[in-house]
């Protein structure tokens, strides 16, 4: 077997057992019953972490749901950091009662470096003991009044880090939000609610999740700084032998890039950090799967699998095998067509994997069905853009950056 045969084997492999592994999921999240916690005594304190810059515009909004929350205000303190700002935000924050720090280092950006400068402070002042578990927001978030006490119940029940139903708020306002917003949804439905039901491990998605005080303590406050730092607590939680939790209820509706230019930007990032993360993390992954027999490993080495990178190095061996005359410029040509008729498949699988959302979850989609209709249509474009976002990743030197937020 040679070298081109090997890459086409294990391409095939992975690929086609991600696949697999996709449409079981879809099967669970069907027919299934979603795990659903027992009600739970609202006594936790909480602390909300939230690292925000130049975000007065929407800040209000997300603290004011904090504020009408159906778990007791007198248990939740939230906590900002406001992150190299030059607008009201720290101003606007300290107007309705919450702590602020106010951060300012343009060396050591994003939010990760914010997050261990406010969980810092609180080991430091001692005040992070004061808390059984932190949550983590974006600033543009909002909340369902009944956030905090659905998410206590799955804390109450075991669970050390906890993710929650990520929404929209702006999913009608065009194609670019719309699928974005799709993407979510889906996850949420058809990914972390069948992890649950499998008794598999979630991971947390950047925002709208919490974590214990002993998980803080084991990490000496937070240690995440590539530029996807949710996907790099996720896979140290699992290394650790966390199960993180799913709850279903907990609904937290978020605001998406409404610019082909700011998704583009966003999504190079995601992407150069998903690279990083199975760089650093990779192996690890594969050696726990092995040694102790994780489902959860092998799940999240397939998600963080470099499929473009191997992709890219197929192309080039198979041309420099043509060149060299060990291979046929036919056969190479032929592969390449078989690639092609894949992502045909691959488009009308995104088109009904979007309509499968929007009918399942008709009733959190906010649209009419004349928009859901163009969601649907538009979705494999925003999909299959990926491929030159993933491409451009790999030479890339992807930068955080922020994005502006209507509210």
């Amino acid at each position: 077997m040679t070298l081109l045969s090997v890459l086409d084997v294990l391409l095939f492999i992975v690929g086609g057992a991600g696949m697999v592994y996709q449409g079981v999921c879809i099967v669970m999240s069907l027919f299934a019953k979603p795990v659903r916690f027992p009600d739970a005594p609202m006594t936790n304190r909480y602390a909300v972490l939230i690292s925000a810059r130049n975000e007065e515009n929407v800040i209000g909004n997300l603290i004011d749901s904090i504020h009408a929350q159906t778990y007791p205000s007198s248990l939740i303190d939230i906590w900002l950091v406001a992150d190299n700002c030059t607008d009201n935000t720290a101003e606007v924050v300290r107007a309705r009662g919450c702590h602020v720090l106010e951060r300012h280092n343009m060396e050591q950006i994003g939010k990760g470096y914010a997050l261990t400068y406010l969980l810092n402070h609180m080991l430091e002042t001692g005040v992070a003991d004061d808390y059984a578990a932190y949550f983590v927001f974006d600033a543009d978030n909002k909340l369902d009044k009944h956030y905090f006490e659905e998410m206590n119940k799955g804390f109450s029940a075991g669970f050390k880090i906890l993710t929650s139903y990520r929404n929209s708020v702006n999913l009608a306002d065009n194609w670019v939000s719309s699928g974005s917003a799709l993407w979510f949804i889906r996850e949420s439905r058809f990914l972390s609610n069948s992890r649950m039901i499998l008794g598999s491990s979630c991971h947390v998605g950047g925002t709208g999740f919490m974590f214990s005080r002993d998980v803080m303590k084991r990490n000496r406050g937070w240690k995440f700084h590539l530029l996807t730092e949710d996907l790099e607590f996720t896979m140290d939680s699992i290394l650790h032998g966390d199960r993180i939790g799913y709850c279903g209820n907990a609904i937290l509706y978020d605001e998406q890039p409404v610019t082909f230019a700011q998704s583009w930007r966003q999504r190079l990032r995601w992407s150069k950090g998903f690279l990083q993360v199975f760089r650093y993390y990779g192996p690890a992954l594969l050696k726990r799967a092995v040694r102790e027999r994780d489902f959860s490993c092998i799940d999240f080495t397939l998600m963080l699998c470099p499929f473009t990178v191997l992709g890219v190095v197929r192309i080039i061996m198979g041309a420099l095998f043509a060149a060299f005359g060990f291979v046929s410029w036919t056969s190479q040509w032929q592969s390449l067509v078989g690639w092609s008729n894949g992502i045909i498949t691959s488009v009308l699988g995104l088109m009904a994997l979007a309509a499968l959302t929007i009918i399942v979850e008709r009733d959190q989609i906010g649209a009419s069905n004349k928009e859901l209709l163009a969601y649907v249509l538009s979705f494999p474009i925003y999909m299959l853009s990926y491929v030159p976002i993933s491409f451009q990743a790999i030479f890339a030197k992807a930068q955080w950056k922020p994005i502006t937020h209507k509210g």
